[in-house]
């Protein structure tokens, strides 16, 4: 359908909030399968040498874009951005019309849709469904040739970062990027590398400071997020600045060795909380930029060390505050739930893009593309299945190799660098007797069955990191409508409960890391630490204390503390 065949309501929409959100000022949270969108776009004068492009952040699922008649962009994907370079639709400081329209079947269960549900009201962990825009959309007016892609990548072995800036526009001859990179007002090094096939990638060698404390210092980690400036000119053949980009990225190493998780070499326990990123009025959308900022410091003050975001690409600020406030991110790809080709080509395509946005920030510490074998129902008796997650496991490691990859989180693992496990059980004697200590890894691996299922399908070896990466799932009150893994009716009984459980998995010496169910309140699921709005629902000191547990010098060491203090915590 073309927008002149559209016969519009003329109800506004705040964007970037969906629909279905009391934000968006619709409000409406009923099937429909398609959203269009309409506004007057005021184009920005423009010198001869400059374009206009248009950017999307997230439109879900599939968008289409028109600038007045003219059909400008299509994507695929409710999860990943896009631009189109509309310059030569729109007159220059004229007015035009953008209209977008958002395909999203709400029943379709062969795209990615991670937690959204397919039924009308959301049951047992699915939540309202997010259609059309969510993510924020902007103008940007660029250079004819420009820096279009930042890829950083560490090597704490030749204390090097690789640097790939990727050019857009025509070619310049003797076209050079020169980098500079400064650590607070510390300058680390300052090159100028050519520019060849339309990018200059790049290992800028950093002067070793050797074993002291100053090498120590650039290191990035939770108790201690060290970033690196990098400021990058694109410069033609006389020199002249053509295009200029500031950014940062991080000396970090993360890799897994035995049965243990390493942070820059050493091994590092990981505290995660699961993390659905929803708020109650806007959704899947944060409401600003200090919300996603409280929430980075909410899961630091709740003594946790990353966070496993469930079922969701993150919008990109909150990588940014996690880069900047030190919270490790274990980053899943939103599940589909129908095994086609259909289903791999789209979570295949759209789970590439994610790579190439975000494989650059230093908190994202693991992938994971498929999670509890959702979108891959008959794992253990289908090869054909088992080769997908195979699959995804090595494209992922090819396009980046700096990153541990879990091919399916929970259980029936296949292709993986960490066994990750999903067990719910509410008695934490019975997770103690089952996890406790090596001896158990093979009545684990061939006979213990959490929510009924194997935990390995192959790949049965005993070195293997195991993380406890779902557990807990205590909801608050007597709430019926509400939904948890278990119950309690008090906040004390809360307390006591969840003090228990953490104890005992803390002790556990046979995993590297746990995820606890969950950060916050989602709709109908009431088992966060926090309620929907990130009120407590117990005192922040009393939860970090028991997700800590008693602090010890191996653990300062483990995250890269000399010395610390309870303030510096």
């Amino acid at each position: 359908m073309h927008p002149r065949e559209v016969v519009w309501d003329n109800r506004p929409i705040l964007v970037p909030f969906a629909p279905e959100t009391a934000r968006s000022g619709i409000h409406d949270r009923g099937f429909y399968s398609v959203c269009w969108y309409q506004r007057p776009l005021g184009a920005p004068p423009l010198a001869r040498d400059q374009r206009l492009i248009l950017h999307f952040g997230a439109v879900d699922y599939e968008a289409t874009v028109w600038i007045d008649d003219a059909l400008v962009a299509h994507h695929h994907g409710g999860y990943t951005p896009f631009e189109v370079d509309i310059t030569n639709f729109v007159a220059p400081a004229g007015e035009h019309t953008i209209t977008v329209r958002a395909d999203d079947d709400p029943h379709d269960l062969a795209k990615p849709r991670g937690k959204q549900d397919w039924h009308l009201e959301p049951h047992s962990i699915w939540y309202v469904r997010t259609t059309g825009i969510w993510q924020t959309v902007w103008l940007e007016v660029v250079p004819l040739t420009r820096l279009v892609l930042l890829r950083c990548e560490a090597s704490l072995e030749r204390w090097e970062i690789d640097i790939e800036a990727e050019l857009g526009g025509p070619s310049l001859p003797g076209a050079e990027v020169a980098v500079t990179l400064r650590c607070g007002e510390r300058l680390l090094a300052k090159d100028i590398y050519a520019v060849i096939g339309g990018a200059a990638n790049r290992a800028v060698r950093l002067s070793d400071p050797g074993i002291d404390d100053s090498r120590n210092e650039l290191l990035w980690n939770p108790g201690h997020p060290r970033l690196i400036g990098i400021d990058i000119e694109l410069r033609d053949g006389t020199g002249n600045v053509i295009d200029a980009v500031r950014s940062y990225t991080a000396l970090r190493a993360v890799s897994v060795e035995g049965d243990r998780f390493l942070l820059n070499g050493r091994p590092f326990f990981l505290r995660m909380v699961l993390d659905q990123g929803y708020w109650p009025e806007t959704g899947m959308t944060p409401p600003d930029d200090a919300a996603i900022r409280k929430d980075v410091e909410l899961a630091k003050a709740m003594g946790f060390n990353g966070v496993r975001k469930h079922q969701k690409i993150e919008d990109p600020r909150y990588l940014y505050w996690a880069d900047v406030l030190g919270l490790m991110v274990w980053e899943e790809m939103p599940s589909a739930y129908r095994f086609t080709k259909k289903s791999v080509e789209r979570l295949t395509r759209e789970w590439i893009n994610v790579l190439k946005r975000d494989r650059s920030h230093p908190c994202i510490v693991a992938w994971v593309p498929i999670n509890e074998s959702w979108g891959v129902p008959n794992l253990p008796r289908s090869p054909t299945e088992r080769d997908y997650v195979r699959a995804l496991y090595h494209l992922t490691k090819t396009l980046d190799p700096s990153r541990p990859v879990i091919g399916n989180d929970g259980w029936e693992s296949v292709a993986t660098d960490i066994v990750g496990i999903h067990d719910y059980d509410d008695d934490p004697s019975r997770i103690a007797r089952r996890y406790h200590a090596d001896e158990v890894l093979p009545r684990l691996f061939h006979s213990e069955r959490p929510a009924g299922r194997l935990l390995v399908l192959e790949g049965r070896r005993s070195d293997m990191p195991l993380v406890l990466s779902e557990f807990g799932g205590i909801a608050l009150g007597d709430n019926l409508e509400t939904w948890g893994y278990s119950r309690c009716v008090t906040s004390d009984e809360l307390g006591v409960r969840f003090a228990q459980i953490l104890e005992v998995v803390r002790s556990l010496g046979l995993i590297c890391g746990f995820c606890y169910t969950q950060f916050a309140d989602t709709y109908q699921e009431a088992n966060g630490l926090l309620y929907a709005d990130r009120t407590p629902k117990l005192p922040l000191q009393f939860i970090s204390s028991a997700t800590r547990g008693p602090r010890s010098w191996p653990l300062f060491l483990q995250e890269g503390k000399r010395e610390a203090s309870p303030a510096d915590e």
